[in-house]
């Protein structure tokens, strides 16, 4: 599954928020209770892990210029939840890219 949230940041701005953010993944995930596991392959690619209900889900996230993409490996006993994780990702990705609040 992809999901794509578009910006009009520069790379750098998009890497610095995710990276002060990312530890609040696990607030975001269904079901309340998640362990996330973040490191960056590159400067512009993050790998995730989030261990929740028992499943483990892998994936990353993709800095692109007015994109950062989410490319997650949801599996396929989980398959019928892909709408609430794509609404979840799109909601919590715009969260974390956005200007951060005073």
């Amino acid at each position: 599954m992809q999901v794509a949230i578009p910006h009009h940041l520069d790379r750098a701005t998009v890497r610095q928020r995710l990276r002060d953010n990312s530890h609040k993944i696990a607030d975001h995930v269904p079901g309340g209770v998640a362990e996330v596991h973040t490191n960056w392959l590159n400067e512009d690619t993050m790998e995730m892990a989030i261990g929740a209900l028992g499943q483990q889900v892998r994936g990353q996230v993709q800095i692109e210029d007015g994109q950062v993409v989410f490319v997650i490996d949801l599996p396929a006993a989980l398959g019928f939840m892909e709408p609430m994780v794509r609404g979840a990702i799109e909601q919590s990705g715009q969260k974390m890219i956005a200007a951060p609040k005073d």
